[in-house]
């Protein structure tokens, strides 16, 4: 499911127009970004976004075989509930 069909289901299961629809996930994209920023974001019945460190590494360029560097950086880590609510 992409971003369109995503809009387009809530907008069936809530009756919004898709206008509101998509500024409804916006909104809740954004905050869930502004979220991660101070702890981890949980959906209770969905799931636990949080931010992990990943170290810096040592890589291979896989059409030259080359070793390259890959820097450390900062990603979003999503761990599924046990039993998610349909």
């Amino acid at each position: 499911m992409n971003k369109a069909e995503l809009i387009d289901a809530i907008s069936k299961d809530t009756g919004l127009s898709k206008a509101d629809s998509g500024k409804a996930l916006e909104s809740v994209l954004k905050n869930i970004s502004k979220g991660l920023k101070k702890s981890p974001v949980g959906l209770v019945g969905f799931g636990t976004f949080k931010q992990v460190k990943r170290k810096a590494r040592i890589g291979r360029n896989p059409a030259t075989g080359a070793k390259i560097k890959i820097a450390a950086k900062t990603v979003v880590q999503f761990k599924p509930s046990k039993n998610p609510k349909n």
